[in-house]
Parts: structure tokens; C-alpha cells; sequence
């Protein structure tokens, strides 16, 4: 009897029951209720539920996230490995792969102009920077902390990596990703704050159509100018346009179903689930977490903010030929910000249709992000 007795005293104790703290159940809460935003309402599901149930395993089991050298058989946890992949920039460059893979760059090509609401959607980033060093953020942590505001999760992790600012990696990264899950949710309030009704119901004409040659020449000729200028962005901008150039040469078909399809499944499983694990109670329920948190939304509602004020800038010197909503896309949330564009548009005129357009800025929105994020890093020496 007593060896039954000892057996079920240490079998109730193994149980997650007796180390939750708090702490654990809010995070699982948190969890919980991204789970039900991303399965209920659709809200970027395919990182959302990934990073939520990463969340929800590491707050129940911390040690899946143990790192080896705190083992005592010198063997870390599941998603401490993937994370690994996280810090070394390997999982963000492929991220970019794939997303180059899937991506069209034929609005950008039709129309450069959408360069400039891509660049303007990077003012929240330089906003937030300013913001996280008047709260007392080192210089380095305010510049990985920044990039939030480009909307663009592998950007964030690959600068907070370079940086060498582990510490707040996790915090960034579920903010960044957040931020871009809840873009249906952010950018319409601006979005119709800074524009009116006339605007957005403004029809912007057909893009005229771009040819192979140009497709093919574009994602070559943009990374020799920018690696060139900035070298320090290849692992970011090299991938994204080799993604491309697999797409667009059309004699790799086999490497783009590759890189857009299994490849980015199976790296967005890897890197949600590690990146939410990184939100364990005892490490994301701190006063720096919610002041990243906070910055991040200041950051993301600047860039918003800054793309459609150029964008009616725009509209008002071409005559009202430029729809302001355009300009929010600029954030490199591809292709969901676009679609809010459209979205809004279309609230307004349900036969307008702008989706192409937004795609214009939306693309040169993560080939800016990356830019400031190569920028960031000349600045502080780091290669």
C-alpha cells in the first residue's frame, strides 16, 4: 500500500499543476485567446497559431525551451533548438525565400512611384527608435526594437539577432508578429481618419502590363544595387529576390513550389512555435515586454499613418489620380496589408478595386524594411 501511495503522491506531483505560477495562466490565457483570433476570425492564421500554441507549451512546460548547458544530461529542449535557427538569421532568410517566391513584383515594376509609399511607411520605424531611446533602451535595443514598425516579423528577429539582443528577441518577435496579425484590425481606424470619402472612392487607372524581360531583370538588378550599397542586407534582400528570380525565370518550377510551398510551411511551423515559446511568464511579463509592446504599436500606427499622408500628398500633385489608402500597404505585412486597402476601398465603391495598386507599395514596404535593417547594422558596425 504505501509503495501505491508513493507511486500516485509522485505521479501528482509531476503534474505542471504544482510550478504554474500566475504568470503561466495569464500567458496561457494570452494564448488561448490568439488561438481563438486566428481560428474565429482568420487573423493571419498560419503564424498566429504556430506562435500561440508555442506560447502555451512553454508556459506549461518551460523546460521544452531549456537551453543544454542548464540540462542535467547536457540536452536542451525541443523548441531551443529551433530557436537556435531564430538567432543564427537562418529561418528569417528563408522566410524571405519563400515570400519572394510567392510574390508578384509586377505593380511595383509598373509603377516605381510606389517605391516612395514604401519608403514613407518606414517613418514608424525611425519614430519607435526615438521612442525606445527617450525610455531608456541602449542604442542597439531601440534599433532591433524599431523595426517593429515595419511589420515584418523575420526582419525583426534577424536585426535583434545581429544585434545581439537575445534578451529581448522574444518580446520582438511576438510583437512584430502580432502587429501583423492584427493588421484588419489597426490600419482601418487611421486609415479613415487621414483621408475622406472622396478619396477613398477615387479609381486609380490599370497598371499598364510589365514584361517577362523586366520581371526577370528586376529581383537581379535590385540586389546588386542594394548589396552593393548595403552588403550587410544580402541574407535578407538576396533571399527574397532569389525567391523571386526562381518564380519569374520559369525554368525552376520544381524550386518554386519548393520555396513557396513545403519549404515556407514547414520554416513558418519552426519559427512560430520558437518564437512563441520564447514567451514564458518569467521572461515576458515585464515592464521592458510591454514597453517594446507598446512602442511596436506606436511604430506600426506611424507607418500607417506616414504612408497615406504621402499618398495623399501624391493624390493631390498627380490630380487625384493616386487612392491615399494605397500608402498604408506600405508596411511589409505581404499581401495583408494590401488587402486592407482593398478592404477600405471597397467599403467606400464596392467596385473599386485597388489590391494591385496596394501590392505596389506593399512589396517595396519589405524591400525597405530590409534597407533600415542593413542601415541599423552599418551604423553599429555589425556584419
Amino acid at each position: 500500500m504505501d509503495y501505491i501511495m508513493t507511486t500516485l503522491d509522485n505521479l501528482v506531483h509531476q503534474t505542471a499543476f504544482f510550478s504554474l505560477t500566475w504568470g503561466n495562466f495569464i500567458m496561457i490565457l494570452v494564448a488561448c485567446v490568439f488561438l481563438y483570433l486566428a481560428i474565429r476570425h482568420g487573423f493571419e492564421p498560419l503564424l498566429l497559431v504556430p506562435i500561440a500554441f508555442g506560447m502555451l507549451l512553454v508556459n506549461i512546460y518551460p523546460d521544452i525551451m531549456l537551453a543544454p548547458e542548464d540540462s542535467a544530461n547536457g540536452t536542451g529542449g525541443l523548441l531551443y533548438y529551433f530557436y537556435q535557427l531564430d538567432e543564427w538569421s537562418i529561418m528569417p532568410s528563408l522566410i524571405f525565400m519563400g515570400v519572394g517566391a510567392m510574390t508578384d513584383f509586377g505593380p511595383l515594376i509598373a509603377n516605381p512611384s510606389s517605391f516612395l509609399l514604401g519608403a514613407a511607411a518606414q517613418f514608424g520605424i525611425f519614430a519607435a527608435y526615438l521612442g525606445a531611446m527617450a525610455m531608456g533602451f541602449s542604442d542597439k535595443a531601440a534599433a532591433a526594437i524599431s523595426i517593429i514598425g515595419g511589420a515584418d516579423g523575420p526582419t525583426s528577429i534577424f536585426l535583434a539577432g545581429k544585434l545581439q539582443q537575445t534578451a529581448i528577441l522574444g518580446p520582438i518577435a511576438v510583437a512584430a508578429y502580432s502587429y501583423m496579425s492584427l493588421v484588419p484590425i489597426i490600419q482601418p481606424p487611421i486609415m479613415k481618419l487621414l483621408t475622406t470619402k472622396k478619396e477613398r472612392k477615387i479609381k486609380m487607372a490599370q497598371l499598364r502590363p510589365v514584361t517577362k524581360l523586366e520581371k526577370i531583370l528586376f529581383p537581379i538588378i535590385v540586389t546588386i544595387v542594394v548589396c552593393l550599397i548595403l552588403p550587410t542586407t544580402a541574407p535578407l534582400v538576396g533571399m527574397l529576390m532569389l525567391g523571386n528570380l526562381f518564380k519569374e525565370s520559369g525554368v525552376v518550377r520544381q524550386l518554386t513550389e519548393t520555396a513557396s510551398n513545403a519549404m515556407m510551411y514547414i520554416v513558418v511551423i519552426l519559427l512560430g512555435t520558437s518564437v512563441g515559446a520564447t514567451t514564458s511568464a518569467e521572461a515576458f511579463l515585464n515592464a521592458d515586454t510591454l514597453k517594446i509592446v507598446l512602442l511596436g504599436l506606436i511604430a506600426f500606427a506611424f507607418g500607417t499613418a506616414a504612408g497615406v499622408l504621402l499618398g495623399k500628398v501624391m493624390c493631390a500633385v498627380t490630380g487625384g489620380k493616386v487612392n491615399p489608402l494605397i500608402g498604408s500597404a506600405g508596411v511589409s505585412a505581404v499581401p495583408m496589408a494590401a488587402r486592407v486597402s482593398q478592404k477600405v476601398g471597397a467599403e467606400e465603391d464596392p467596385t473599386n478595386f485597388l489590391l494591385m495598386h496596394a501590392m505596389g507599395p506593399n512589396v517595396a514596404g519589405v524591400i525597405g524594411t530590409a534597407v533600415v535593417a542593413g542601415t541599423f547594422m552599418a551604423i553599429f558596425g555589425v556584419f
